[in-house]
């Protein structure tokens, strides 16, 4: 079992000269814009404000650093697939999170956060694929857990799964409203990561 105890603002960035050096192992959250990106980082960090939560989606623009137990780091990438947007901004938000992607030594995995309501966007296709791509470990956390009913959280897994192309893969559902499955979550996103504790 993992404990995550303390969690603290690092830093913003948008470009990789402004990313923080301390050489921690990095986990990253990707997802589209109204997923719930910075809800789910403070329920599993159990802080309600350490990510800001907007409620217009996309307006996250910057990539942000958070320093969990002094061990590791958490890293909020821009959300990606908001319409309201012009093609410039989807353009610079794109460059934004390929950049990180591309020039952090110390990335260790990518939680994709998708919507347990929906069926995965093409967004969330081409960003697995470029993840795999580039052989970045990929945990897929379904958000918004409880708002399905139980009896479609199979079906709901199917489709994430087809959709998505996953074969052994695990898909972990969560609800940062009632923080059902949340030392599952933890465990698997920190493992190897973060120490266990007994």
């Amino acid at each position: 079992m993992i404990t995550i105890k303390n969690s603290e603002f690092m830093t913003s960035a948008v470009k990789k000269d402004q990313y923080p050096e301390g050489g921690y192992p990095e986990v990253a959250f990707v997802g589209r814009s109204n997923v719930g990106k910075s809800t789910i980082i403070n329920s599993l960090t159990n802080r309600k404000k350490l990510a800001k939560v907007s409620n217009t989606p996309g307006r996250t623009r910057l990539v942000n650093f958070f320093l969990i137990d002094n061990t590791c780091s958490l890293v909020d990438l821009p959300g990606y697939g908001y319409a309201k947007i012009s093609k410039s901004e989807k353009l610079a938000w794109g460059k934004i999170i390929e950049e990180y992607l591309m020039n952090r030594p110390d990335l260790k995995k990518v939680v994709l956060l998708v919507d347990a309501r929906h069926k995965p966007t093409e967004d969330d296709v081409l960003m697995i694929k470029y993840l795999r791509h580039y052989s970045i470990e990929v945990i897929v956390v379904a958000t918004k857990l409880d708002k399905l009913k139980r009896n479609d959280i199979r079906k709901s897994e199917n489709i994430i799964r087809e959709t998505l192309g996953l074969s052994e893969e695990k898909v972990l559902f969560y609800s940062a409203l009632t923080k059902e499955n949340l030392q599952k979550v933890i465990d698997e996103i920190f493992s190897g990561i973060l120490p266990e504790t007994v």
